[in-house]
């Protein structure tokens, strides 16, 4: 069985990069970070580090286990707050990552229910894009993580718990009247996210044609000023256009066009109590 101390140093090096800043931020001697590094290969049979001029890296096998085992050290400490927690919910944290058009209208409201109900419980959050949103639940960092899919999105990884709160209709953003999508072949595009991009690439490929992307921004009140200076139009969903709608765009439906927003936690129910308070915060927020 690997030793939990063992990995905790192997992840500290391959943050930090070097013995001497890891020894430092686990508050070790250097002699016994490397010593732990000996015997972490020891037990694994696998070269883990190598020496790289006056410094080390990871081997491949060593990136590996480092991955893993923020991974695991992530759910491990991410269940010692649940139990700190656990009684009565009378204190602790829960963390929740949002993407920021959630962050600018029902989570604040999710927020105040959640501090009104659990007056000791402590909601931090985090402004991030689901991708980055799922690797932070994955590795224990966050307990629940608001994001969305749309229905070309690829699934996400075995282990993910997916609770729907809201289907989020897509508009067409102009400084004109839009028309449809098909009219505009030949504009100048905006365009934001990966996972918007990618479904904003698709929904134009269905209208016939692939759009000119001029400029990108995931900042909804920039992106709004570029369309209404008249330098391209973009496509926005519902949840960003009630955050902020600049009074000088005009919008339009675009059909067959939608995102699922979720909560997804690790792992099947029942969840800690910190986590259930937080989804039923979120659910009746809306």
């Amino acid at each position: 069985m690997l030793d939990v101390v063992r990995l905790r140093v192997l992840v500290a090096v391959a943050r930090k990069g070097s013995l001497t800043a890891a020894a430092k931020e686990l508050h070790y001697s250097q002699p016994s970070v490397s010593h732990h590094l000996a015997r972490l290969e020891a037990e694994t049979g696998a070269k883990l580090v190598q020496r790289a001029g006056r410094g080390i890296r990871l081997t491949e096998a060593g990136r590996l286990l480092a991955e893993r085992a923020a991974e695991i050290i992530g759910r491990l400490d991410a269940t010692a707050e649940e139990l700190a927690a656990h009684v009565g919910l009378r204190s602790g944290r829960v963390r929740l990552a949002a993407f920021p058009s959630a962050l600018g209208t029902f989570i604040p409201k999710a927020a105040r229910l959640l501090a009104g109900a659990h007056p000791g419980l402590r909601l931090q959050l985090t402004e991030t894009e689901p991708p980055e949103a799922l690797r932070l639940l994955r590795a224990g960092r966050v307990d629940a993580a608001v994001m969305f899919r749309y229905d070309d999105t690829a699934p996400e990884d075995n282990g993910i718990h997916m609770l729907h709160l809201l289907d989020d209709p897509s508009y067409l953003v102009s400084g004109a009247p839009p028309g449809d999508l098909a009219d505009h072949a030949e504009s100048s595009w905006i365009a934001g996210c990966d996972r918007c991009r990618s479904h904003l690439l698709d929904i134009c490929d269905k209208a016939g044609f692939e759009p000119h992307i001029s400029f990108t921004s995931d900042d909804i009140v920039a992106v709004q000023a570029l369309v209404a200076a008249g330098l391209g139009l973009t496509m926005l969903p519902g949840l960003a256009l009630t955050a902020h709608r600049h009074p000088e765009v005009e919008v339009a439906r675009v059909p067959g066009s939608t995102r699922h927003v979720y909560a997804a936690v690790y792992g099947e129910p029942p969840h800690p109590p910190a986590v259930e308070a937080l989804l039923s915060a979120l659910t009746e927020s809306l």
